[in-house]
């Protein structure tokens, strides 16, 4: 299959998808060492394949940025993030997967279909994420682990050690990263299903 990993600039999924045989390519604006990777919009490049897996920026979409929604919704930033969401969701292609964290596009455009968890595919993490899936079944996990370590913060909340101990000046990029044995579920149990248009 030409599968599409939009908004990756890891490449984790792409070579997931590549390692079980399929023409997968990541696209982001962010340059990558992926090799097979797309510097671009991903809206350019919506049409033609037969699976995308979207991972759209959550920034301005995630509970956990809630205290900013109110200037987020001012500015314009919230409904980017949406548009852009929507835009990989709607687009014109047979099987989809988004994801996410939780955030208002459980109400905005629909409950996810399955939230899966990086202990579920043998990282002992969490990382809630949620999917939104078009004619993918949902992920069976593959390797439970346990949960991992949690850090309590001075003000009482908790957060995943694994997020809390990433340095701060690439926490971001460590915290979007998909885990590997997600990808590779992802590649197992998607990349063997035939192509809806064929």
């Amino acid at each position: 299959m030409n599968i599409l990993i939009a908004c990756e600039q890891s490449g984790v999924v792409a070579s997931a998808m590549r390692a079980v045989g399929h023409e997968a390519w990541s696209c982001d604006l962010l340059p990558s060492e992926f090799s097979f990777h797309i510097q671009d919009d991903v809206r350019n490049h919506l049409s033609g394949w037969d699976m995308i897996i979207g991972f759209p920026p959550c920034d301005h979409l995630a509970v956990s940025g809630a205290r900013w929604f109110a200037e987020k919704r001012a500015d314009g930033r919230q409904q980017q993030g949406i548009d852009l969401f929507m835009d990989i969701a709607n687009a014109p292609c047979d099987r989809i997967c988004v994801e996410n964290p939780i955030g208002i596009m459980s109400s905005i455009y629909r409950k996810p279909d399955q939230i899966v968890q990086p202990w579920m595919f043998g990282h002992s993490a969490q990382k809630t994420t949620c999917l939104w899936l078009k004619n993918l079944p949902k992920l069976v996990p593959t390797n439970i682990v346990s949960c991992g370590e949690m850090r309590i913060l001075p003000g009482g909340r908790k957060i995943p050690k694994w997020y809390s101990d990433a340095p701060k000046k690439n926490r971001k990029e460590i915290r979007s990263r998909t885990f590997e044995g997600i990808g590779e579920a992802m590649a197992n149990q998607w990349g063997y299903l035939p192509s809806l248009n064929r």
